[in-house]
């Protein structure tokens, strides 16, 4: 099973086509470059062998590990590429810069659980990471991970047609995803630790890119990690696939200390994608721009906001000073400026853009019909549409054709024009999830729901909380069938798995439709319907699909005391989210 293919990207070795814009083209160029560079003398990055970079710091007995990619795959991969020119030697630490998967999740890969365990490795996270790595993507994960099928291009063809890149990278490795829990929190700015002899001086910049994050400074080598903080490329303040809305004022902060601490004494800057910045002067005014750029887009937004104009006003009207504008590393690669401008619109002021009108709108497909009734009818909408795709006007086409396909979704001129303008709208994008987003949907229209490259097994279970784990239970539960179920009560014991072990003890709740999770005994003595006692790993093998209750009953692996059809109830009550729902269709 193929997890990473660079060699598909050849493409890219020729002349930028009509059918991708230049810039994106250079991107992606540039991204695709596959290979092991030197940074500075005793540190080398892997690039190209996934979205992110995974770097190598040598120390006085082996290597440290910084970022270790998405999949074990790939990044077993990387270490076997710097290991052969530069020596076999051993990992003596791992460093994850922040809780995103693409810098944590190829762990396994190149560090062994056990030795981190019996804190023979040490392993290196700003404070909150496991809360946020193991977290993020819990409650919502399924929506994310189809709309990620989009942001991504995964389904798509790689081609100067299709799948050319995404700014930040070319796309995602298809291993096998694991975490190795971080032994050694960083718990303040100015922390500083040494690991087999390198020195680090940590800043940890919480709710910039990531919730969890941390730039770290190697003041022997006069050499900076900037994480995920500043890239060759504008960043997103809130991802197309999903995510909580980040800080952009806060993040321009954070560059603005990093600026202060450590400009004086670094000569090369480095990121988690991309391609390094040498020389001070150059990598100070990179740092400068990349500053200004997050503080300029949310200070104007906010700006005009107070001014009274809407997120969509906001993204048509702002635009960066020209001495901004003409920095490549401030091109719109990955985050576009005018999906950040709404971003920080709905940080600041949510989806009501205090338009009364916007307050109790029809859903998608209800207003749909009515906006088709109003305007003649599919097949006249689809034949003024037409003319409106003649003249150019590919963005008005797609929002009429929009209306045409909810209401009537099997219309074939509709569907055949909307992917038409899908496809020129995808291939006059600057940004790679622009694209993206474009031509999946015109392959969906084209030919149906796409599916998702399978990815390898994952090994997040066990970094999961027993909170998180009953909260991901609690938010596929079916309200209106569980309302009418009554309530339910079941006591949870979970050990380590060694015999007589103390319990960690937690109540399951089903009341008025909602599944509340309680750690300990149930309030006021109520007696729990059933108890049921296992060992975490058990759970863990719930959680991860490799086995299911009933199974574990059956096994041996799961006591219960009291009435088995508790566990079957709800069971019963939990839906599977489908991963193929539609997006461009109802």
């Amino acid at each position: 099973r193929t997890v990473w293919d660079a060699d598909a990207y050849a493409f890219l070795d020729g002349d930028c086509p009509p059918t991708a814009h230049p810039s994106l083209w250079r991107q992606s160029r540039l991204t695709a470059r596959q290979g092991l560079y030197e940074v500075v003398p005793g540190v080398y990055q892997v690039r190209g062998l996934d979205l992110s970079n995974v770097t190598f710091v040598e120390g006085d007995r082996g290597v440290l590990v910084i970022d270790p990619l998405i999949s074990a795959e790939v990044a077993a991969a990387a270490l076997a590429l710097y290991r052969e020119h530069r020596g076999d030697r051993p990992v003596t630490g791992v460093l994850y810069t922040h809780s995103h998967v693409d810098h944590f999740g190829g762990v396994h890969g190149v560090a062994d659980p056990e030795d981190a365990a019996a804190g023979r490795l040490p392993v290196i996270a700003p404070a909150g990471f496991l809360e946020h790595a193991a977290g993020e993507n819990v409650i919502t994960g399924p929506a994310m991970a189809r709309r990620s099928v989009y942001m991504y291009g995964a389904a798509l063809p790689k081609g100067p047609e299709g799948q050319i890149g995404c700014g930040l990278g070319q796309t995602t490795s298809l291993g096998s995803v694991g975490l190795i829990a971080p032994n050694l929190d960083v718990r303040a700015t100015g922390q500083t630790e040494t690991v087999d002899g390198v020195r680090m001086l940590f800043q940890l910049t919480p709710g910039t890119e990531a919730p969890a994050e941390m730039n770290i400074h190697f003041p022997d080598l006069r050499l900076l990690c900037v994480a995920e903080n500043a890239c060759h490329t504008l960043h997103n303040v809130l991802t197309l696939r999903g995510a909580l809305v980040r800080d952009p004022s806060a993040w321009a902060r954070y560059l603005t200390e990093t600026l202060r601490l450590f400009a004086d004494t670094t000569d090369v800057v480095f990121a988690s994608h991309h391609w390094p910045t040498w020389g001070q002067d150059c990598a100070v005014r990179f740092l400068e721009e990349q500053r200004d750029a997050y503080a300029y887009l949310h200070d104007q937004c906010v700006r005009l906001i107070n001014a009274g104009h809407t997120g969509a006003e906001i993204a048509e009207e702002l635009r960066f000073p020209p001495a901004l504008e003409q920095r490549t590393h401030i091109g719109g690669h990955y985050g576009s400026l005018s999906h950040n401008a709404k971003a920080v619109y709905q940080r600041y002021m949510g989806w009501f853009d205090g338009n009364p009108a916007h307050l109790w709108q029809h859903p998608p497909r209800e207003a749909a019909v009515r906006y088709t009734e109003f305007m003649g009818g599919a097949d006249a909408v689809v034949a003024k549409a037409r003319v409106s795709y003649d003249r150019g006007d590919l963005r008005w086409v797609a929002e009429v054709l929009n209306h045409v396909l909810f209401a009537e979704p099997g219309h074939a001129e509709a569907r055949a024009l909307q992917a038409d303008t899908f496809e020129r709208l995808g291939h006059g994008a600057e940004c790679g999830p622009w694209r993206n987003f474009y031509l999946t949907g015109a392959a969906e229209l084209r030919g149906g729901v796409l599916g998702a490259p399978g990815r390898g097994g994952s090994g997040m279970a066990a970094a999961l909380t027993v909170e998180q784990i009953f909260q991901s239970m609690a938010v596929r539960i079916d309200g209106p069938r569980a309302a009418a179920a009554g309530r339910l009560l079941l006591r949870w014991e979970i050990t380590d798995g060694t015999p007589d072990a103390p319990a960690e003890v937690w109540t399951l709740l089903l009341s008025n439709g909602a599944l509340i999770p309680m750690p300990g005994d149930a309030p006021r003595g109520e007696k729990p319907h059933l108890t049921l006692r296992l060992a975490r790993a058990t759970l863990d093998a719930v959680v991860g699909r490799t086995t299911t209750f009933p199974a574990a009953v059956a096994a041996g692996l799961m006591v219960p005391d009291g009435d088995l059809t508790a566990l079957t109830t709800l069971g019963g009550l939990m839906e599977r989210p489908d991963p193929r729902f539609p997006i461009v269709t109802p």
